[in-house]
């Protein structure tokens, strides 16, 4: 069982970086893979970033590649979206996911969810 809590979303201004963190609960998330997705109002769920289980392979959503990175410190059970020269569009709430497959886009294969965290870029 994984238990996962994302922090670090708030309000910014186009152009600005904001880290957010996904913590997890179970000294097993070592072998889960992770992924970042987000929700914007009025819209589906969409794939943002992945990580397999030790950090060596990554996937980026083109909207986000170049500007976003993802990573993970296993000794703090915790994963990172850093996320740089943030767009309105970039505005959802973000949730961290984790599966023990590897590197996955789609949401439905996600096994572990977190509550989510606003982020707001404003023009």
């Amino acid at each position: 069982q994984v238990q996962l809590a994302e922090s670090g979303g708030t309000s910014v201004q186009a152009g600005d970086s904001l880290r957010l963190s996904c913590a997890a609960s179970g000294r097993t998330f070592i072998y889960y893979a992770s992924g970042w997705f987000r929700q914007a109002a009025g819209k589906e769920r969409e794939f943002v970033a992945a990580i397999n289980w030790n950090g060596v392979d990554t996937y980026y959503a083109d909207s986000v590649k170049g500007r976003f990175t993802i990573s993970r410190d296993n000794a703090k059970n915790t994963v990172y979206l850093q996320m740089n020269s943030l767009k309105p569009e970039d505005t959802a709430v973000y949730y961290c996911a984790a599966q023990v497959e590897g590197i996955i886009t789609s949401d439905m294969e996600y096994d572990y969810w977190g509550q989510g965290t606003q982020v707001t870029v404003s023009s």
